[in-house]
């Protein structure tokens, strides 16, 4: 029979891949939100979109979370399989593992979350809203401290951090829309807009 201290690593390792693919493709799923749309269904009383809008309205602080928690399991997984290599297979074989963990966190929980997270972000966004709200009330400190470091650390290069960019359209922005919009749009319309 299999041993429980490895069945556990073996878990333990799943739950830091789906976690982690989990920050990754809602991180990306986030920005890529179409703010248009999410302020009409924010004010449409959408809970979930009240939510998102809240969380990108610091932007800053929204990826200081996201950041902790995928740095954490990354870093859990990179320790579970330096682990268990090294108890079953030897040092010699450390390096083979990071490799293969490297491999797999790329597909399973970086290239593919954030690929879906940018073709479908309303399927992901407003549901990870809901994970989001709490995670930053509990993080809350070591996120204003992280980011407090990592602004620090900007103005050393002359980087000031403002807050959220104003997503208004100049004239121009708003025939671009306009024209993209095309059939949803009657041409009468078009052209008033």
């Amino acid at each position: 029979t299999a041993d429980p201290q490895w069945l556990w690593a073996g878990l333990g390792l799943l739950v830091c891949l789906l976690l982690s693919a989990f920050f990754s493709g809602t991180e990306t799923a986030l920005m890529s939100l179409n703010r248009y749309r999410l302020r009409h269904r924010a004010a449409q009383g959408a809970r979930s979109a009240q939510l998102v809008e809240k969380l990108l309205a610091r932007p800053d602080r929204l990826i200081g979370v996201v950041l902790i928690g995928n740095n954490l399991v990354n870093n859990l997984a990179a320790t579970i399989v330096a682990y268990v290599t090294y108890r079953t297979l030897g040092e010699d074989w450390l390096a083979w593992a990071a490799a293969a963990l490297t491999l797999v966190m790329l597909v399973v929980s970086e290239v593919g979350p954030k690929t879906y997270g940018a073709l479908y972000p309303d399927r992901l966004a407003y549901p990870a809203s809901y994970v989001y709200t709490p995670l930053l009330k509990i993080f809350s400190y070591v996120v204003r401290v992280v980011n407090w470091l990592a602004n620090g650390f900007l103005r050393l290069f002359g980087v000031r951090a403002v807050e959220a960019a104003s997503h208004q359209l100049s004239a121009d922005e708003l025939r671009t829309v306009v024209a993209e919009a095309g059939a949803l749009i009657p041409l009468k319309h078009q052209q008033m807009l």
